[in-house]
C-alpha cells in the first residue's frame, strides 16, 4: 500500500509528521493507501520553495509560460486515461465523469494559455500636456489553492493554471481523501517545463490550512469547499492581510413552468441530479415544478425513470453513477433522508438500502426523490451533497423564483420554459449567481467566470476568466512624461476632465 506524499520544490517528499489520513477505494469500501498530512513546518517548507522559485517564474515573459501552460495542456491530453482512472479509483464516480473532471480543469489551462493577451493593461497618450498613462497587470507572489474531494482535478486546474500563467508561484493544499490526481498534475506541469517550486503540493488537515492562511509569504488563497469552513477561511485569511476567495455550499433549484419540454426536463433532471452521486456544488438538487399538474407529471416521470439508473462500481461504463466518496459522507446523506421523512416530506424512491452485489461494503447510495418538500424544513434549506432530489411545488413562476432568491445559498438556478419574455425577466432579477434557461447544470464555460452569491461565496472576486485573472495579479498605473527642453520652464499639470 503506497502512501501518497507531498510535492515541493519539483520532487515527491515523504512526509515527516507521522501523521495519515486513510484514503479508501468507495467502490469496495476498503483502505488503498494513507495520505500523510504535513505539519506547519513542512507547509512552510512547500511556501519557502515557491517563494524561491518566484524571481525567475515573474520576470518570465508571458509567452514563454504560454508555452509550459501549452505543454502542460498537451500531457494531461496524453495521460487522461490514467488520470481518470486514478481519480475515479479515490474518489468512487465513473469514467466518463472522471474524464469530465479531467477536461474542464484543462478547458481552464486552455484559457490561461492566453496569458500575454490577458496580462494586457491599458494605454492613454495624451491625458495631459505631454502626459501618458498606461497601466500593468504583475503578479502577487507566492499564491495558495485549498481544494475539495469532489473535482480533484478540475477545481486545482481552476486555480493553480491561472495563477502560474500570471506569473505567480503555488501552492496546493487538496483534499485528503483523493490526493492522487493532485500529486500526478504536478508531476506533469513539472515535464512541461515550469521550474521546480512553481507548483508545490501538501497533503494536509485542519493544521496545513491554517498554515497557509496565516503565513505571510502567502499573498491570496483561492478555497472551495462547505460554507462554513469558506467563512473561515475568508475571515482567517482576510485577517492576515491576504486576498481571499472562498466558495462555499450550494442548493440549486431548477424551476419547470407548464410550457417546458417535459421530455427534457427528466432527462436533464436525471443527469443533475443524480450524476456523480450528487456530490458536484452545480448539481440540480431541488425541482420547482409550477402548478399541481406539472408537479404530478414531473414527480411520477422522474419517479419511474430514476429506478432504471444504473448505480455501479466507477470502472462500470453502463453506471450512470458510482458509489459516494466515505462511508461517513454516505450516513451523512442517509441521516438527511431520514430527516425529510421526520419533518413530513413524502419520500417517493428510498436509495438507503442499495446494495450492490459483490460490492457490498462499498459506499453506494441509491437515487431518492422526495415531493410535497417545504422551505421551512432543514433538509431543503441544508446541503446534501448527495443523489437526493427535492420537489418543493409551486402555484406561480412568482412563488417558486422566490424560493432560490430567499435561500441562503445562491449559486445557480436553471428555468425550464419555452416563454423567452419570462426566461429573460427570471435571469434579471433571480438573486442567484449563474443562472440556466433550459440549461440544468449552468457552469460557465472557462472564459466566462464561476461564482455564486450569498453563502456560496466568501469574497470580491470569481474563479477563472478574467475575474481569475484579475484576482492573481495586481494592477499597477504609471502617469509619465518625457519633458522638452528646461525642465524649470515646464511645469507639472495634472490631468483633469476640466
Amino acid at each position: 500500500m503506497a502512501d501518497v506524499h507531498h510535492f515541493i520544490n519539483g520532487e515527491r517528499r515523504e512526509g515527516r509528521s507521522g501523521r495519515f489520513s486513510d484514503i479508501f477505494d468507495p467502490n469496495t469500501g476498503q483502505v488503498q493507501r494513507r495520505a500523510a498530512l504535513a505539519s506547519t513546518a513542512e507547509v512552510g517548507e512547500a511556501i519557502a520553495s515557491a517563494k524561491a522559485a518566484l524571481p525567475v517564474w515573474s520576470a518570465m515573459n508571458p509567452q514563454r509560460r504560454a508555452r509550459v501552460m501549452f505543454a502542460f495542456k498537451r500531457l494531461v491530453e496524453e495521460n487522461m486515461d490514467e488520470l481518470a482512472e486514478m481519480l475515479s479509483s479515490e474518489h468512487g464516480k465513473v469514467i466518463a465523469d472522471s474524464k469530465g473532471d479531467v477536461q474542464r480543469g484543462l478547458d481552464v489551462v486552455e484559457f490561461a494559455c492566453g496569458i500575454p493577451h490577458l496580462l494586457k493593461g491599458e494605454y492613454t497618450e495624451g491625458a495631459g500636456p505631454g502626459i501618458d498613462v498606461y497601466s500593468m497587470r504583475q503578479p502577487l507572489g507566492v499564491t495558495a489553492g485549498i481544494t475539495p474531494f469532489n473535482f480533484p482535478a478540475m477545481i486545482p486546474c481552476w486555480m493553480f493554471a491561472v495563477s502560474i500563467a500570471c506569473g505567480n508561484t503555488f501552492v496546493l493544499k487538496p483534499s485528503e481523501k483523493d490526493p492522487s490526481v493532485p500529486l500526478r498534475l504536478c508531476e506533469l506541469m513539472m515535464e512541461a517545463g515550469a521550474p521546480a517550486g512553481v507548483l508545490n503540493m501538501v497533503n494536509g488537515d485542519k493544521e496545513a490550512v491554517d498554515a497557509i492562511l496565516t503565513h505571510p509569504d502567502i499573498k491570496a488563497v483561492s478555497f472551495v469547499g462547505s460554507s462554513d469552513i469558506a467563512h473561515y477561511v475568508y475571515k482567517t485569511g482576510t485577517e492576515h492581510g491576504k486576498r481571499i476567495q472562498a466558495m462555499g455550499g450550494a442548493k440549486n433549484h431548477g424551476i419547470i413552468l407548464p410550457d417546458a419540454d417535459m421530455d427534457q426536463v427528466v432527462k436533464d433532471y436525471l443527469g443533475s441530479a443524480f450524476g456523480s452521486a450528487g456530490e458536484r456544488c452545480m448539481a440540480l438538487p431541488v425541482a420547482v415544478p409550477v402548478g399541481a399538474d406539472t408537479a404530478d407529471e414531473f414527480v411520477g416521470r422522474m419517479v419511474d425513470e430514476a429506478q432504471k439508473l444504473r448505480v455501479g462500481v466507477s470502472t462500470d461504463m453502463d453506471a450512470h453513477y458510482g458509489p459516494v466518496v466515505t462511508a461517513a459522507h454516505r450516513e451523512k446523506i442517509a441521516s438527511y433522508i431520514q430527516m425529510g421523512v421526520d419533518e413530513g416530506a413524502e419520500l417517493k424512491l428510498d436509495g438507503r438500502d442499495f446494495s450492490l452485489q459483490g460490492h457490498e461494503e462499498g459506499f453506494f447510495i441509491g437515487p431518492t426523490i422526495f415531493d410535497h418538500v417545504k422551505p421551512n424544513m432543514r433538509s431543503y434549506q441544508e446541503e446534501i451533497f448527495g443523489p437526493v432530489l427535492q420537489v418543493v411545488r409551486a402555484e406561480t413562476l412568482e412563488e417558486a423564483a422566490a424560493l432560490p432568491s430567499d435561500h441562503q445559498y445562491g449559486n445557480g438556478v436553471a428555468l425550464f420554459t419555452r416563454n423567452g419574455r419570462a426566461a429573460r425577466e427570471f435571469a434579471q432579477q433571480v438573486n442567484v449567481g449563474m443562472v440556466g434557461i433550459n440549461v440544468p447544470i449552468p457552469v460557465p464555460v472557462s472564459y466566462h467566470t464561476f461564482g455564486g452569491w450569498k453563502r456560496s461565496a466568501f469574497g470580491d472576486v470569481n474563479q477563472h476568466g478574467p475575474e481569475g485573472v484579475r484576482f492573481w495579479t495586481k494592477i499597477k498605473t504609471v502617469t509619465q512624461r518625457w519633458p522638452e527642453g528646461e525642465i524649470d520652464d515646464q511645469a507639472f499639470v495634472i490631468p483633469t476632465m476640466g
